[in-house]
């Protein structure tokens, strides 16, 4: 494709989101609250966009279509493991909100926190977030990076596609804030999803039609219409690759978040249907990408290069290719940047906030947002390691993040738990996961994730069990749904 037709496709994206990210900043919201989740005043359909934009990333365009390119037909049910998962904020989503209303929490650890009566429990479960958020966000950098010298066939390097990335997620982290976000995110979810279905469809056409398309494939390579397939998906594998990302609307904070952003219970119902139906429509749509990049380029040298040969091919226009690669840069960019605004609100506020006497609302607000660069720096120099295969690196990170998950559950279900259990549970299974994936051993053959969840749950039972719970808290939190029930009554 002709490089300068990406460079104009750039520039006019980068034009237009800062336009909306500038427009804005108009209501100044002040202090942590309005600076990181809009002082809980989000509608539902924006919520529903941002949700969408900030979940589906580089991961699925560039990673789930590379995970089918590399396995088959095992990567749609990889994705619908973690469709089921959603569900999760069925039970989550209410209590988070009712909670973050209540007592005014901006970060998923500073609750954790309350609900523990420990600053040291919310700094571990922060400083955890850090720890593997960074690789994370530096899986979007390597998403653009790969996508834009793909291309221009090398004519915008790796480096290049990085830096534009983390420009453009600097400027919306700043411009306002997560409002900024949420608009920009809005702006690329739309994109995002009628430039990608149009182009799939346009694809399968020139390959003869759905039939023809599917037929082709169990023609030439039928194993990648089963499971395991070429061998990829073995069951161990799977089961290694889904786990982690069941839990990822609960485990990833990022994501949980943004369920104290809505305006109402409304609002958090419409965010919910609203990602599921954008959810189901794009995990076909970048499966059927991988399969259709299979057919048109079956010797590729990585599979993360799978969408980026389909967008500079014959069968897709030039100006089409060029909306969909934006489209593209832009849910990647719209998670960098979630993420930066997510940690760096977890580190002002239970990393500093808690280190001495609690700083004011706007030291805090200060001290984010210089963490924003820092965490920028480190995720560029992580995504500069070009390693491989950007769907099983963002497992990896979610596998490293479901440590949190047994604190979380008991948040809200087990009065017994303790703060000692969340930490002692969190410290030891983040250092056993990364020992893991720094080493890739796979004890028995499972992933790092299961061993994350199990040694995570069973210490953080086993510790709580034989330490003292704090009675007040826990009885708050557990029956917070009753309270609602029963306020809602009355």
């Amino acid at each position: 494709m002709n490089t300068s037709y990406v460079i104009w496709g750039i520039v006019i994206y980068t034009i237009i989101a800062s336009i909306i990210a500038l427009l804005s900043r108009k209501g100044n919201l002040p202090g942590m609250s309005g600076y990181f989740i809009g002082n809980r005043k989000m509608n539902g359909i924006l919520s529903a966009l941002s949700y969408s934009a900030t979940t589906y990333s580089a991961f699925m365009m560039v990673g789930l279509a590379g995970l089918t390119y590399q396995g088959g037909v095992g990567a749609l049910g990889f994705e619908i493991i973690y469709f089921i998962g959603v569900s999760l904020i069925l039970i989550f989503g209410p209590r988070f909100w009712l909670a973050g209303k209540k007592n005014g929490y901006v970060t998923p650890s500073e609750m954790i926190g309350d609900r523990y009566q420990s600053k040291t429990a919310a700094m571990v479960i922060a400083l955890m977030s850090c720890l593997f958020l960074i690789p994370y966000s530096a899986v979007q950098l390597a998403g653009v990076g790969y996508l834009l010298q793909g291309m221009t066939g090398g004519a915008i390097s790796f480096s290049t596609g990085v830096i534009i990335a983390i420009v453009l997620a600097l400027f919306f982290s700043y411009a306002a804030g997560i409002r900024s976000v949420v608009w920009t995110d809005s702006l690329q979810a739309i994109f995002m999803i009628i430039t990608s279905t149009i182009v799939v469809i346009l694809i399968v056409n020139s390959l003869g039609g759905f039939g023809q398309f599917f037929e082709n494939i169990q023609t030439t390579q039928p194993e990648m219409l089963t499971v395991p397939g070429n061998g990829y998906f073995s069951i161990l594998t799977f089961l290694g690759l889904t786990i982690p990302w069941f839990f990822f609307s609960i485990s990833n904070p990022q994501v949980s978040q943004r369920l104290f952003m809505p305006n109402s219970f409304k609002g958090l119902r419409q965010m919910l249907i609203g990602f599921l139906v954008f959810g189901l429509i794009y995990t076909f749509v970048s499966v059927m990408w991988g399969f259709s990049a299979l057919q048109l380029f079956p010797n590729l040298e990585t599979a993360d290069l799978a969408t980026p040969s389909l967008l500079s091919s014959d069968a897709v226009p030039p100006l089409l290719g060029v909306i969909v690669m934006v489209g593209i840069l832009a849910a990647a960019v719209s998670t960098i940047d979630s993420i930066m605004l997510t940690l760096s609100s977890m580190f002002a506020r239970d990393v500093y906030g808690n280190m001495k006497s609690r700083p004011d609302d706007s030291k805090q607000l200060k001290i984010g947002k210089i963490v924003i660069p820092v965490i920028a720096v480190l995720a560029y120099a992580f995504a500069e390691l070009e390693l491989d295969l950007i769907a099983v690196l963002s497992v990896a990170a979610s596998s490293g993040l479901i440590v949190g998950v047994p604190a979380t559950v008991g948040t809200f279900f087990w009065k017994k738990g303790t703060a000692v259990g969340v930490i002692v549970s969190v410290i030891v299974s983040a250092i056993f996961v990364l020992s893991l994936e720094v080493t890739g051993t796979k004890p028995l053959g499972l992933g790092s994730g299961i061993w994350g969840l199990i040694v995570s749950s069973v210490l953080f039972v086993g510790v709580s069990l034989v330490s003292k719970a704090p009675k007040e808290k826990a009885n708050e939190f557990v029956n917070l749904m009753k309270e609602h029930r029963k306020a809602k009554r009355v």
